[in-house]
This record gives C-alpha cells, sequence and structure tokens, in this order.
C-alpha cells in the first residue's frame, strides 16, 4: 500500500514539543504554537478588522479567558523544583489503574515491572501487555482428559507386565540373554556369584528401562510431563520475574536503563532518568514523553547538547507539555503508553472468535483508530462509555506525550472529560466559553472557507440540491466570501452573511462601494459579485437555502459567538500540527439542527486541515460522540483521505438509518474498524453481515434412519428395544461438508450479542486486519 511517506518516520518536532518547556529551556529549534504569541492565549487580532456588534456577555467571558490557563502560551518557569509524578500542577494525586500504568510507588518499583513487562506481537486488537500467544491450532493434539487417562493406562501396563515377569508368569524365556552372556560357573555353588548378582541387576535394568521408555512412548508421558508440569512452572518464574521488576539479564536490553540513549551518546542523560525511574520521580506519561523527545533528537543530531543539558537539570520532568501538565486528573481506562494501547475489555472463549483472541484483552491504539473506527448501537449499549471516553483519555495521554493532536466533539452535557483535561475547551452558545470556533477554518481562500460552510450549511441536503451535490452551494458562499475578503481584509461575520445571503440591497451596495474603493485591484471580485446577483434572481438558487441555515446561528444565544472582527479568540484546526487537547461542546439542547451543522462544519475542516498539515508526524485523531445526521458523502471522502494523512476518526452512531441510505455501504466501506454494540437491529446487522463478508466453515449433517431387520431374531430384539426405550431402532449417519457461510449473520447480530458486548473488526493503517470477534465490554 502506497503510504506518501505519511506513516514513516518524519522529521519530528524538537523534544519538548512547540515553544519553550515549563521548568526547561527552550529547546533550539522550537516553534511556538499555532498563530499565538506567548503574551495572549488567543491569535492576535486580524488587521483592518472592525469591530463586531456590541456583545453583553463579552466582558464575562474576556475575564473567565485571562483567569484560564493559557492553553497556546508557554507557561513561565516553576519557582522550584519540578513536580513529583504523584501530583501535578492544579491536580489532585496521581492514581494508576491495576496493568495499565506505574503504580506511583517510593521506590519505583510499579514503573520499573511496567517497563520490563512482556509485550509479545500480536493481531490488531489484541491487549499486549502480559498477553502470551496461544499456540497454535493442532488438529492432531491429543485432549487433556484423553492424554492423562492414556498415560495412566499405560503406566499400569507396565507395571503389570514388570511384575508378571518378575515372578515368572511368563516363563524364564526373557532371561535367556543373561544366562547366554555369562559363563555358567558363576551360577555353580563355589562359582563368583557376586559377579552374577551385579550383571543380573545391570540386565534386570536394562529390561526395566527398555519398558520404560515403550510404556512412556506409548502413553506419551513427555508430552504430559511438559503440558502440566513444565509449562506452568516456565509461566510462574516468568511471572514472578515480571511481578518483582527484576532486570534482565542484558542489561542493554533492560528499558528501564534508557539503552537507546546510551548507545546515541547520551549517558549522563540516562543514568539521570534510570535514577528518577528507580527513585519514583517518574510515570508512565514522562516515559513516552523522553522516548518522543529521544526521537526526535535523533532526526535531528543538533539538538543532542540541549536534550543532555534539559535532562540532567530536570530529569523525568524535562521536555514537558506545553500546559505543564504530566498526566491527567483522572484515568478511567486501563492503558498501557508503551505499546500506546487502551484496553477497552476481552474477548471471550467463544467457537465464533478467532484462536488467537479467545481469552485475550481487547484494545484500540492509534494504528487501527488511524483507518478510523465507526460504532453503531442503541442507546444505553456502552457507545459513550467504552469507545469514546477510552479512546478520548488515550489520545489525550498520547499527546501529553507529544504524539497525537485530538478534538472531541459533543454536547455540552456529555461529560466526555472534566475541563481540566483539555487545553482548549469551546462551549458553543455558553457565555463563560473562553475559546470560539472560527466558521472558516482558519483559511484566507475564500473558496476553501465556501466548501466548508457550504458542507455545514447544507450537506445533508445535497441529494435535493441542484446537481446532487453542495458544489452550487458552495460557489454562491464563494461568490460572497471572495468579494468581502477582498473588500475588509475578513470574511463577513454571521449577521454580515445573512444579509448578503438573503440579498439586502444597502448590503450588497455597501459591498459593492467597499470594492470599488479598492480600484482595479478588486475588478475580478466585483465580477464575481454582479454573478451572485444574476443567479440570485434564477429559479432553484441556493442562496435562500443558504440563507434559512445561516440564520439559525443569527439567534441570541450565539450573539457573541463565531466573530471574525477581532473581539474574541476564535480556535483553528489549523494548530493540529501541534500536540493540542481541544473539546468543542455543541448546543444540543433547543439547538439541535444547529449541533448537526456545527459537527458537520468540525468533520469537513478536520479532513482538509489533517491532510493539509506539512509535519504529519502527530497522529491528528478527531472524535465525534454523536455523528447522527453528520455523514455526508464529502465526509466519506474525507474519512477515506485520512488514512494516508496519520489522521482517524471515532465516529458512533445509534442507528444506520441516521446516514442517508446511499452513503450507508460506503461509510462502512470508508471505515477500517467497525463495532456492532448488543441492541442493533436486524437492518443494521445485514449491513454488518454484508460488510463483514463470509467464511469457509466444516458443517455436519446428522441423518438418523431406521433399521428394518430381516432376520426373525433380529426383529424380536428391536421390537422388545422399542417397547423399552418407546423408540426405534435407528442408525446413525455423519456427513461433513465445507460450505460458505457468513461470519456474523444479521439475526446473530441482532439477537446472539449478549448485553455490555459487541462485535468489534479492525484494521491496521499497514492493511494487517483482525476478523469480527466479540469482545465483552465489561471485562
Amino acid at each position: 500500500m502506497e503510504r506518501d511517506g505519511t506513516h514513516e518516520k518524519p522529521a519530528a518536532p524538537p523534544p519538548g514539543g512547540p515553544g519553550p518547556q515549563p521548568g526547561t529551556p527552550p529547546v533550539p529549534g522550537a516553534r511556538p504554537m499555532p498563530g499565538a504569541p506567548s503574551a495572549h492565549p488567543g491569535p492576535p487580532p486580524v488587521p483592518g478588522a472592525r469591530p463586531g456588534p456590541a456583545d453583553p456577555g463579552r466582558g464575562e467571558r474576556d475575564a473567565r479567558r485571562d483567569a484560564a490557563p493559557a492553553a497556546f502560551a508557554a507557561p513561565p518557569l516553576p519557582p522550584g523544583p519540578p513536580p513529583q509524578p504523584g501530583t501535578r500542577p492544579g491536580a489532585g494525586t496521581w492514581h494508576a489503574p491495576a496493568e495499565s500504568a506505574p503504580s506511583g510507588t517510593p521506590d519505583g518499583s510499579g514503573l520499573l515491572a511496567w517497563l520490563r513487562a512482556p509485550r509479545p506481537a500480536a493481531a490488531p486488537g489484541v491487549w499486549r501487555l502480559g498477553h502470551r500467544p496461544r499456540p497454535a491450532a493442532d488438529p492432531d493434539a491429543v485432549p487433556g482428559r484423553q492424554l492423562v487417562a492414556g498415560a495412566l493406562i499405560a503406566f499400569l501396563g507396565g507395571w503389570l507386565l514388570w511384575s508378571l515377569l518378575w515372578n515368572g508368569y511368563l516363563g524364564s524365556y526373557w532371561l535367556w540373554p543373561l544366562l547366554a552372556l555369562t559363563p555358567d560357573s558363576w551360577r555353580q555353588a563355589d562359582g563368583n556369584q557376586t559377579a552374577y548378582l551385579w550383571a543380573s541387576y545391570l540386565y534386570y535394568a536394562l529390561i526395566g528401562g527398555a519398558l520404560l521408555v515403550f510404556f512412556a512412548r506409548v502413553g506419551r508421558w513427555a508430552e504430559l510431563w511438559r503440558r502440566w508440569i513444565t509449562a506452568p512452572l516456565r509461566r510462574a518464574r516468568e511471572e514472578e520475574r515480571t511481578a518483582a521488576g527484576r532486570e534482565p539479564a542484558d542489561p542493554a536490553q533492560d528499558p528501564a536503563a534508557f539503552p537507546a540513549l546510551r548507545q546515541g551518546g547520551a549517558a549522563d542523560a540516562a543514568d539521570r532518568l534510570a535514577e528518577d525511574a528507580r527513585a519514583g520521580l517518574m510515570n508512565d506519561v514522562d516515559f513516552t514523553r523522553l522516548s518522543r523527545a529521544w526521537q526526535s533528537v535523533r532526526s535531528e543530531p543538533g539538538r543532542l547538547t540541549a536534550f543532555t543539558d534539559t535532562v540532567l537539570r530536570y530529569g523525568a520532568a524535562a521536555c514537558a507539555h506545553p500546559s505543564g501538565a504530566r498526566d491527567l486528573p483522572a484515568r478511567t481506562a486501563r492503558h498501557d503508553l508503551l505499546a500506546g494501547q487502551v484496553r477497552i475489555g476481552a474477548a471471550p472463549d467463544d467457537e465464533r472468535n478467532p484462536r488467537t483472541h479467545r481469552g485475550a484483552g481487547y484494545a484500540l491504539e492509534p494504528s487501527v483508530l488511524g483507518t478510523s473506527l465507526l460504532a453503531v448501537g442503541p442507546p444505553g449499549s456502552g457507545k459513550t462509555v467504552r469507545f469514546v471516553r477510552p479512546a478520548l483519555e488515550l489520545m489525550c495521554l498520547q499527546a501529553l506525550a507529544g504524539r497525537a493532536a485530538v478534538v472531541v466533539v459533543g454536547t455540552d452535557g456529555a461529560r466526555l472529560a472534566p475541563d481540566e483535561s483539555f487545553d482548549v475547551v469551546v462551549k458553543i452558545g455558553q457565555p463563560d466559553s473562553a475559546y470560539d470556533l472560527d466558521l472558516y477554518g482558519g483559511t484566507a481562500d475564500p473558496d476553501e472557507a465556501a466548501g466548508f460552510l457550504a458542507e455545514a450549511l447544507v450537506g445533508d441536503l445535497a441529494a435535493a440540491l441542484p446537481g446532487g451535490d453542495s458544489r452550487r452551494a458552495a460557489t454562491a458562499l464563494a461568490q460572497l466570501l471572495g468579494p468581502f475578503h477582498a473588500a475588509h481584509g475578513r470574511f463577513p461575520s454571521v449577521p454580515e452573511l445573512r444579509e448578503l445571503l438573503d440579498g439586502t440591497p444597502s448590503a450588497l451596495a455597501a459591498l459593492r462601494s467597499a470594492l470599488q474603493a479598492r480600484g482595479a485591484a478588486a475588478q475580478g471580485q466585483l465580477r464575481e459579485l454582479d454573478a451572485r446577483e444574476r443567479q440570485s434572481a434564477r429559479p432553484g438558487d441556493a442562496g435562500p437555502l443558504l440563507a434559512d441555515r445561516i440564520a439559525l446561528l443569527d439567534r441570541p444565544a450565539f450573539a457573541g459567538f463565531f466573530d471574525t472582527t477581532g473581539g474574541s479568540h476564535p480556535f483553528s484546526l489549523r494548530g493540529l500540527e501541534h500536540p493540542l487537547r481541544v473539546r468543542i461542546d455543541l448546543p444540543e439542547r433547543g439547538h439541535a439542527e444547529v449541533s448537526r451543522m456545527l459537527a458537520r462544519l468540525v468533520l469537513a475542516q478536520f479532513a482538509e486541515c489533517a491532510a493539509a498539515r506539512q509535519d504529519r508526524s502527530l497522529f491528528a485523531c478527531l472524535v465525534l460522540d454523536d455523528a447522527s445526521h453528520t455523514v455526508t458523502a464529502e465526509s466519506v471522502r474525507g474519512l477515506q483521505r485520512m488514512r494516508s494523512a496519520n489522521a482517524g476518526a471515532v465516529l458512533t452512531l445509534r442507528t444506520l438509518d441516521d446516514v442517508p441510505e446511499t452513503l450507508r455501504g460506503a461509510l462502512l466501506g470508508a471505515v477500517g474498524c467497525r463495532a456492532a454494540l448488543a441492541g442493533v437491529t436486524a437492518w443494521d446487522g445485514a449491513r454488518f453481515a454484508e460488510v463483514w463478508g463470509k467464511e469457509w466453515v466444516d458443517v455436519q449433517d446428522v441423518t438418523n434412519r431406521q433399521i428394518i431387520a430381516d432376520e426373525p431374531l433380529t426383529r424380536v430384539l428391536h421390537t422388545v428395544r422399542r417397547l423399552v426405550t418407546g423408540k426405534a431402532v435407528t442408525a446413525e449417519s455423519v456427513t461433513v461438508r465445507r460450505v460458505e457461510r457468513e461470519r456474523w449473520s444479521a439475526s446473530d447480530l441482532a439477537h446472539g450479542v449478549p448485553a455490555g458486548h459487541a462485535v468489534v473488526s479492525l484494521t491496521a493503517v499497514d492493511g494487517e486486519h483482525a476478523a469480527p470477534v466479540l469482545v465483552d465490554l465489561r471485562a
């Protein structure tokens, strides 16, 4: 598969991520955060912008924003030593869930055991921490019960044969070799009976040993010993070594000693970090973040000196995230940041599951989220709790480690994660929101901005528009956005755009006058404006529909939002090149249609901005808690483009009926990871069954036929048996056929998935995939 260089190892950002680090000097070559100097958290006002409409809540929002931590600015140096990993600035104690992170013990044994735990290679979706791969299926393997019975029978048979030989019940024929090989004089009264005695014992030992070897091979004693004695002892010793956090036999293979730094010429830094790890001053986020920083140093060796000095000065707190956080306030899932996984459940030992997954934990990771994930299930089935929150938590931890950027979109009441877990929180329609949302995606290209807006406003109605898509709507918007940007140096606000789409004479005349004042430089934009006025008089023009849709945003609840005059601090998805954690709360209550429009807008902007990044070393992830009425033909194409841009999306739906019928199959084909939760309808199950395909299975047909006896005696016996049992005498015949059958049928998905379970299939960005697996989300 062509990767276009996306998933290779491009030039990584500076060790501490963009911008100066808290408690650390800026690493040479570090670049500032997106469009935000350290003087204030938001981008500077656009030159030449005029003030927007008055907003009574503007002063309160600005005060809250100034009091909030600056997500884009580098925090000042701490006055004292760096914080311990047990506490994070402004947060409570750090708790590590069992088996998911270092335990935070004072001596660092929890971190050491976590680092040294085995993580064997496994199929996509398998929880690798402590995983023990199951041996390949052996059709000739003897069942355990039969193996024990055979070994016992062989032992008893050998013992019986030896007893018969020893007691002479089988005659003396077996002693002929002994008699033939020893002199007769040894057996006489005055002979060398001592020699004969030793020769007899030696002969008995040879015969007994031969019988022992023979019956041991017959009874498979070696396999019994290996299966029931040796293998458990080896596993117990490995568990003991792993639990105790013992050092490997080869110090160069001990991850807690940072061998990569030693081999790269940073032995002093490795000693300092190893000391902090043993002393309990490091957590799993610190280790992952410093490993990421070292990768950037390897790509640019000129940073080695700065990296070493920073680590020697600040230890495990070096190269921290620009927010200063070294962990999340709380964790609700089990994480393994060394493997980049979050556990969402376990695959039961079910015959419908692949053998490689039976009994193993099930996990998500960036390599599979890069193909995007779609989870479908009714309310209460666990979409948000078991898929959205763990994936979001994983991406936030990856962002703190400098490996990812995440944007989560949900309703204001979803409570996906606390505000302290994010760098930017945009609360649409709430006066206390410190940030605004840029409707135009931070672009200066009118055509690109028009495409975003058209997708948001009429993307769900594209099939009903002339031409069957939103291209005409995008053209109508571009004919207004281009002239307005040329005249004012910015894009119009929501009220201004509504007036232009309505064709208000005063608004069009003012725009025309402003363009004429620009002279020859605006002649092309004047022609665009003339074309818009001509098209607005034609039947079927998209202008009135766009005006009706934009009017939903021109409400009192959003009066202070979507401002383009420089009076607010809009967030733009152009910042995906930096390890940002962003949460966008949509106004679901009372503004359901607005929420859907904004969700389509964010999805369209994310797909375009993720693909347009120059530095794709960070994994960009969009988490959309409810994608109902959000999926369009353009968004499906955007999901397909994300795979080659080191980006992915997590989408949830209550049912596939919330997607246009013509796009349901395309959506399931565009995403690489699919999950059908308990309670899906048979209609939804049929779609999943179709996309998961079929497999070859062996089917046994059992036929019972009545036996008709011809002999008189046999007839009498059959009659007596029928009188006793009440059933006729039958003969059973078994026929084995190889047929092609659906992996999971629509009926199985609708009625055979227990509550709290889901059927999940995953595909990695390199093309490796796992068949649908039944997962217990509560395990």
